[in-house]
C-alpha cells in the first residue's frame, strides 16, 4: 500500500546556490506565464523574497524544490546567484517517492492551474497515495477527483468492457456516477443492450437519481431522448452565475440549466 505524504513538516531558513536546486521533471514542462513572472520579479525586487521556496536536500550539492517554482523562476530572472529557502529537516524529511508526492500537493493550490495541470496533478497523486487521499489533498470530492481523472481513473476490470460492450465515454461517464466496482457493472450490463442514444439518455437519467430502479431510468430515458435540444444565449453575468451554481453542486453547467428549467417547470404545474 502506497505510503501518505507527511501532514506537518519543520523547516529552517537557509541560503544556498540556485543552479542547486532542482525542479521535478512534471514541473519543468509546465509553462509559467512570463508577464507574471516579469511582475513577481519586479516586486521582489522592492520588496525582498518574503516567503522563501521550500526544498529538500537530495544529496551533498543538491536540493529537491518542493513548492515556489513561479519564486525561483522570478529570483533567476533578477540574475541572483543565490536563493534564501525554507529546507526541510531531517526529522521530518520524506523519501523520495514521496517527496515527488509532497511537491505536487504544495502546489496545486495555485489560483492559475489550468484543467490539464489539476488532472496531471489528481492523476499523480491517485497513483501515490491513494484516492482518498488525492482527493482530500486535492480539497476536492471523490466523484470530481473522477472527473479530473477521466478514463485512466476506472479501474481495470471495468475498463475490460470497453470497447466491446460500451464505449470509453460512456464508461468513464458511469464510474464517475457510481464510483464501485460491483455496482458499475451491474449498470454495464442492464444497459449493455441498449442502443447508443438511448444509452446516454440512461447515464444521464442515472446522474439526477443514481438510486432509482432500473425501470424507472429506463422510462426517463426513453423520455429525455423524447425531448428536443434548445439552445438559448446566456449574458456574461448569467453565464458566471450559472458556471458558479454548477461547481458548487458539482456538475455541469448544461446539467445545472436543465435542473433549473426543470425545476421551473414543476413549479409552473401547480
Amino acid at each position: 500500500m502506497a505510503q501518505r505524504y507527511k501532514p506537518v513538516i519543520s523547516y529552517r531558513l537557509k541560503e544556498i546556490p540556485i543552479k542547486q536546486i532542482k525542479i521535478w521533471k512534471e514541473a519543468q514542462a509546465r509553462k509559467l506565464d512570463r508577464e507574471g513572472i516579469s511582475e513577481l520579479a519586479k516586486s521582489i525586487k522592492n520588496e525582498g523574497l518574503l516567503n522563501p521556496p521550500l526544498v529538500q536536500k537530495q544529496d551533498k550539492n543538491t536540493y529537491l524544490l518542493m513548492s515556489g517554482q513561479r519564486r525561483l523562476a522570478a529570483m533567476k530572472r533578477l540574475g541572483a546567484k543565490k536563493i534564501p529557502v525554507h529546507l526541510i529537516t531531517r526529522k521530518t524529511e520524506y523519501d523520495l517517492k514521496d517527496a515527488k508526492a509532497a511537491s505536487v500537493v504544495e502546489n496545486i493550490h495555485r489560483n492559475d492551474m489550468n484543467h490539464k495541470e489539476i488532472a496531471d496533478a489528481c492523476k499523480f497523486l491517485t497513483e501515490h497515495v491513494g484516492k482518498s487521499a488525492a482527493a482530500k489533498s486535492m480539497g476536492m470530492s471523490p466523484r470530481t477527483l473522477n472527473k479530473y481523472l477521466g478514463f485512466a481513473g476506472v479501474p481495470d476490470k471495468l475498463k475490460s468492457f470497453v470497447p466491446q460492450i460500451i464505449s470509453r465515454d460512456e464508461m468513464t461517464r458511469l464510474y464517475q456516477i457510481i464510483p464501485n466496482i460491483s455496482k458499475a457493472e451491474k449498470f454495464v450490463n442492464r444497459i449493455a443492450n441498449l442502443e447508443s442514444s438511448l444509452r446516454k439518455k440512461y447515464l444521464v437519467a442515472l446522474a439526477r437519481s443514481p438510486k432509482s430502479s432500473h425501470l424507472k431510468l429506463l422510462k426517463q430515458a426513453k423520455s429525455l431522448r423524447l425531448k428536443q435540444n434548445i439552445s438559448f444565449k446566456l449574458s456574461k453575468t448569467a453565464a458566471r452565475k450559472l458556471a458558479h451554481e454548477s461547481n458548487k453542486n458539482d456538475t455541469t453547467p448544461d446539467e445545472m440549466a436543465t435542473k433549473i428549467i426543470s425545476d421551473y417547470l414543476k413549479r409552473t404545474r401547480r
